[in-house]
């Protein structure tokens, strides 16, 4: 059933890249096949999502509630990682993948983009920046689940940007693109990884990049030990 539901989620964005393409829609002076990277991405983003972090996302509270985080506190692994990557979902996200990697493919040979050593390692180290933002924000509302017993309006928040993030952030006003990029790094899931193959980024922002995604890591992992050390068991 999930897996269909993804299906049908699939289907309605690529309804709409069809009117991309029907209308001609130019952004910042990248051209439909162009916008199909940054489209791309946003599908293969969402994948991974799906398929790596939201089940364990969705989940923490409740360990929280009741109880369950007390017995992972005592496994002898990370409790990080065992309650933020318990569940991992291999079919879910094959649609999204699929179908993001193919826009990714066909968007590239329609931009005439070589396929240079150089060109693939830059986009890949973008792609493990896109992974490693998407844990860094969408846990944040699983995180504020520590001190507030409901975060659901959170969570919801933190959805409707992820679904915001499919386009090119040249539509979104400057003080936006600033917000999204060095605030809340949203931009770097879906935009930089498109905007280095179409020659819009150096090896210098590439680098940037992977320190930032790095350092809001590590800020996570130590709001989480810090919430961890100040858990009252559910049971006391």
């Amino acid at each position: 059933m999930s897996l269909l539901v993804e299906s049908v989620y699939l289907l309605a964005k690529l309804l709409y890249v069809l009117v991309v393409f029907r209308t001609d829609l130019h952004v910042d002076g990248v051209p439909p096949e162009g916008l199909l990277l940054f489209i791309g991405m946003h599908t293969v983003a969402t994948g991974i999502y799906v398929g790596l972090f939201f089940t364990n996302f969705t989940k923490i509270p409740d360990y929280i509630k009741d109880g369950t985080l007390d017995l992972m506190i005592t496994k002898p692994v990370s409790l990080q990682f065992i309650a933020s990557l318990r569940y991992v979902d291999l079919a879910l996200p094959i649609p999204d993948i699929l179908v993001g990697a193919a826009m990714i493919i066909i968007g590239w040979n329609a931009m005439d983009i070589p396929l240079s050593l150089s060109t693939i390692s830059g986009f890949s180290v973008l792609l493990l920046v896109s992974v490693i933002v998407t844990y860094c924000l969408m846990i944040i509302p699983a995180l504020l689940s520590f001190r507030f017993v409901q975060t659901g309006s959170a969570s919801e928040i933190a959805n409707s940007l992820w679904d915001a993030n499919n386009f090119p952030m040249a539509i979104y006003p400057a003080w936006v693109r600033r917000i999204g990029t060095f605030v809340v790094p949203l931009f770097l899931v879906t935009n930089f990884g498109p905007m280095f193959v179409l020659g819009q980024l150096t090896w210098v922002h590439i680098c940037l990049a992977l320190a930032g995604s790095l350092l809001l890591f590590a800020a996570v992992r130590a709001i989480w030990q810090h919430e961890v050390r100040n858990y009252s068991s559910a049971s006391s």
